[in-house]
């Protein structure tokens, strides 16, 4: 079992945490932008003895525990917390996106992953986001209708996986999402501002402008009682007919009609898209770590190989000696990431289309190397910061990458009482996806994950979109390893900052000691792209100065992470929820 000194605990949170009084005005202003992004002084803490549920909603989390409770095991409750997310945080997931999951098997004692990524229908020409004279459409332009909708992969997952490891009846699963959607749940707060920010993008189809607005033509508040008989209606066909129900027959045809008559922006998803749609299993990418294994998804995300890559320069430092108010150790982390978005731009997409030096860009060698480069006592120039040349298992040269992610997406983890673990980050891309609906679900955005442009001068982009392809992700669902045993679980949403804030989280627990109460509330500092993000609001800015000496250009802003964690001991189970957003962490 971890211990942690808790004077020194509470002396680090208090030096990097929002005061209250900062805290309590954030919140206001949530309840009107709830995507501006809240750092709290604190956040729950929840322990149990048997299994827990750490979701981003309460009735979500809530319905995966009655499933452990009923004696389901992990896969089971992850139906349950999925279906129920498509419902009540509809704008972040759901059974028109796609998902990645990382599980571990206790029984076989084995950790393994799952591709539920969409991919591009077969219909789709290198132009797909292109204007008339070949020039890039403005991102919203592109996500606003059919034309960025791709083959959901959801409901193929959580019908796969269950198949294989479920314990519980399928149609059971359903029950909680089914009487929510029947008789209906409050509007919550992060729900009703957001739907009050988007405004007349989701009023330009009928389906979510009679949904999330009154007759008058109002949005909905927070509070109001929303029922969803469609949904109802859509779970009571998969759970009678299982992952084909949706995927051929009257949901396949109503995604078809939904994509291809999205008026002003069609798409080209087909029925043989849908019936054809498969998930892919995959081995787990992991980077070792201060004596841990830390594993999670491989291309078609770039999650894990990012953060393995991050976490392997980093190794080369002391940070548990620099500590986490010390500028040197944000300098190393900021660097390091900067390195690894070099490397992932240039080589990281789906490898069933591209090949990528998965193996020479986690070689110890190579980050020694790479490591290096942080050896100075300064910023790195733009120069130094460019792809690096790792070892290929066949050669390529790759251009650098033009797609664009936003935060949205959804994080659970699960620990059941068999010590099966699941981490998934679920996704329909940007909020609210596509803003087209069907079947009482919105439909994914995804295929904007890909590259806008084809090519970087004559050099070929790997993340260029080609039919039956999955768009490169940044979501990074993680399971640390300690001597072949799970010993967290962790995650989050927030569109290309996931790897920051994942990163971030990890260096906390395993490097500065923090228990997952605090890894979650951190403030965050992450630098992607040569400017250092800081958190606004929050003790993060007292950074700004420090870093700006040093000669980074510092941009304080919003930074809505939504990191879930359960870490598992030899006492029992310990879990939280970011409190900037609704989630708790419950169990037994």
């Amino acid at each position: 079992m971890r211990t942690h000194s808790i004077p020194a605990i509470t002396a680090l949170i208090s030096g990097l945490l929002l005061s209250s009084s900062a805290c309590l005005a954030q919140q206001a202003s949530d309840i009107i932008a709830p995507e501006r992004a809240t750092a709290t002084s604190t956040a729950k803490r929840s322990e149990a003895k048997r299994f827990m549920v750490a979701a981003a909603n309460p009735l979500a989390a809530e319905a995966g525990r009655e499933i452990l409770a009923q004696g389901g095991n992990a896969i089971d409750a992850m139906v349950a917390v999925q279906t129920v997310l498509g419902l009540v945080e509809p704008q972040s997931s759901g059974l028109g996106g796609g998902a990645f999951l990382v599980y571990y098997d206790a029984a076989q004692q084995k950790l393994t992953t799952f591709d539920g990524r969409e991919t591009a229908p077969m219909e789709v020409t290198p132009k797909l986001f292109l204007d008339d004279k070949g020039q890039p459409l403005k991102f919203m332009d592109a996500v606003v209708g059919g034309r960025s909708v791709g083959t959901p992969g959801t409901v193929r997952l959580l019908d796969t996986v269950h198949k294989r490891y479920g314990k519980l009846g399928w149609e059971t699963l359903f029950a909680r999402a089914q009487t929510l959607a029947t008789d209906g749940f409050a509007v919550s707060p992060r729900l009703a501002g957001l739907v009050a920010t988007e405004g007349d993008k989701l009023k330009r189809y009928d389906g979510p402008k009679g949904y999330f607005f009154d007759a008058a033509g109002a949005p909905l508040k927070a509070g109001t009682v929303l029922k969803n008989p469609d949904y109802a209606q859509t779970l009571k066909t998969i759970a009678a007919g299982g992952a084909d129900a949706f995927y051929t027959g009257p949901i396949a045809e109503g995604i078809v009609r939904s994509v291809r008559g999205a008026v002003g922006n069609p798409g080209v998803l087909s029925l043989t898209d849908l019936a054809n749609y498969r998930i892919k299993e995959r081995e787990p990418v992991c980077a070792a770590y201060r004596a841990l294994d830390v594993c999670g998804m491989g291309p078609p995300s770039s999650g894990a190989v990012a953060i393995g890559q991050m976490l392997g320069m980093l190794e080369n430092f002391d940070l548990k000696a620099l500590g986490a108010q010390n500028v040197d150790s944000w300098r190393l982390i900021g660097d390091a990431q900067r390195l690894a978005f070099a490397d992932r731009e240039r080589y990281l997409a789906d490898t069933d289309f591209v090949p990528s030096p998965i193996k020479g860009l986690m070689k110890k060698d190579y980050l020694g190397e790479r490591a290096r480069l942080l050896d100075g006592d300064k910023a790195l120039t733009t120069d130094q910061v460019k792809a690096g040349e790792p070892t290929w298992d066949h050669a390529m040269l790759f251009g650098r990458d033009a797609a664009i992610e936003l935060p949205s997406t959804s994080h659970f983890v699960i620990v059941d009482a068999d010590g099966n673990v699941v981490s998934m980050t679920t996704t329909i891309e940007n909020g609210f996806g596509s803003r087209l609906m069907t079947g009482g679900f919105l439909l994914n955005n995804e295929l904007t994950d890909f590259s806008f442009k084809t090519h970087d001068g004559s050099l070929p982009v790997a993340n260029r979109v080609e039919p039956g392809k999955r768009p490169r992700s940044s979501m990074a669902p993680t399971i640390v390893m300690k001597d072949g045993k799970p010993l967290l679980a962790i995650g989050s949403p927030g569109g290309s900052q996931i790897i920051g804030y994942v990163a971030q989280a990890l260096i906390a627990y395993i490097d500065w000691g923090m228990p997952v109460e605090a890894i979650v509330a951190q403030p965050h500092l992450i630098n992607r792209f040569g400017k250092y993000d800081i958190e606004a609001g929050t003790a993060a800015e007292t950074f700004a100065e420090p870093l700006k000496a040093l000669g980074y250009e510092v941009n304080p802003t919003e930074m809505n992470s939504g990191l879930q964690a359960i870490e598992i001991t030899a006492n029992g189970l310990a879990g939280s929820a970011d409190p900037r957003r609704e989630g708790i962490a419950v169990g037994e």
